[in-house]
């Protein structure tokens, strides 16, 4: 599954994303099968056919791995994981220059084990997907041992919910989860790969997908005003030039969405960070609801997109080796600033360059919480 070149974003999908996590699969594990300088790009066209050749046996094996037992699932991951940990390639040195902006406090080993740690959660994300797609809802949903702050899911007043969901833990699970409380609108941007099949995945607990546009927008404001909840993922990287600020994401500044505090203000409604931990063993997935940080619903877009990352960094730290590390969440840079994802594959290379690019940013060291400048 992690060799697959799809393209299927998770369940809560920011409104400027174009990539997918099956996309982002097929390039960990092509970087990890190849040297950086091996294979071309192919044309757009070339990509659609094999895309539409692809996909009858993408759905076939999801359908398959399906039926299996989530044990023997996050095995298999695992050892995908491990492989993809173990050999030299650019998404194990982004987890890694990531991993050490965000904790430059920790020792060169301990950064290590964390980004192998979070490459085996990675391939259990991607080889249970198929189960939480395709069972019965109430089956998947079953899975759920613990649900810690659900009381920030009530909209006793009223009010609607702006949900916010990071790449952390089951999110797919979480999206599930979020729509079985309450009448939910899920931004959705239309896949190339598997689109029918994730569609009827996500609808199934009853979820309205909004398309990733003025007129989605529209959607997501008249559900938050009848009271229900949106489904917004908050740590991709925007990629409009309106609509996003720089603040501060483990010290660094990340380019972040704004798009949270003025539905807020617009619709009055609060605003909560939710995410699904999966449990050691294979013995099913805690539901965390957290609240935002203050100023998240501010008519200062700075302040608010710091408050956002803040809460980002906030959920973290329940689970760091469960978050999508590889993901480039500093591609882009102010004016003037170097490449974060850059330099030699070496592990002892990563670690160097986020220390240069911290020192150049002014942060020091800190414990949980992220760093600060």
């Amino acid at each position: 599954m992690l060799w697959f070149s799809g393209k299927a974003w998770p369940i809560m999908v920011a409104p400027e994303s174009n990539s997918g996590t099956l996309q982002m699969a097929s390039q960990v594990a092509s970087s990890a099968a190849s040297s950086p300088s091996a294979g071309t790009s192919l044309p757009a066209d070339a990509k659609a056919r094999r895309r539409a050749r692809q996909e009858p046996y993408l759905e076939g094996l999801l359908r398959l791995l399906s039926r299996w037992p989530l044990p023997l699932l996050h095995a298999l991951g695992t050892v995908v994981g491990w492989a993809i940990a173990h050999t030299p390639n650019r998404q194990r040195r982004n987890a890694l220059i990531n991993i050490s902006l965000y904790r430059p406090d920790l020792g060169t080993r301990a950064k290590i084990r964390l980004r192998n740690q979070s490459l085996m959660a990675f391939g259990r994300t991607y080889f249970e997907m198929g189960r939480v797609w395709l069972r019965p809802p109430e089956d998947v949903l079953g899975l759920i041992r613990e649900v810690r702050g659900g009381e920030l899911l009530r909209r006793d007043d009223g009010r609607g919910l702006i949900v916010m969901s990071p790449h952390l833990g089951a999110w797919e699970l979480a999206g599930l989860y979020l729509a079985a409380q309450g009448p939910t609108t899920i931004f959705y941007k239309p896949q190339k790969q598997l689109d029918a099949l994730i569609v009827a995945a996500r609808r199934r607990s009853g979820a309205t997908l909004a398309p990733i546009t003025a007129r989605g927008i529209r959607a997501l404001v008249q559900g938050l005003a009848a009271g229900g909840y949106a489904g917004i993922l908050p740590d991709q990287e925007p990629r409009a030039d309106k609509g996003a600020a720089f603040a501060p994401l483990f010290g660094m500044p990340a380019w972040t969405m704004v798009l949270v505090n003025r539905l807020a203000r617009k619709s009055g409604a609060r605003v909560i960070f939710m995410f699904a931990e999966r449990l050691p063993r294979s013995r099913g997935f805690r539901i965390h609801c957290l609240p935002a940080p203050p100023g998240i619903d501010s008519d200062d877009d700075a302040i608010a997109a710091a408050a956002l990352n803040a809460g980002i960094e906030c959920c973290i730290d329940v689970c760091p080796e469960q978050y999508l590390w590889p993901y480039r969440r500093f591609r882009r840079r102010p004016e003037g600033l170097p490449k974060v994802y850059a330099g030699g594959l070496g592990d002892y290379d990563a670690i160097e360059r986020a220390r240069r690019l911290a020192r150049s940013a002014g942060v020091r060291a800190v414990g949980p919480g992220g760093v600060v400048s």
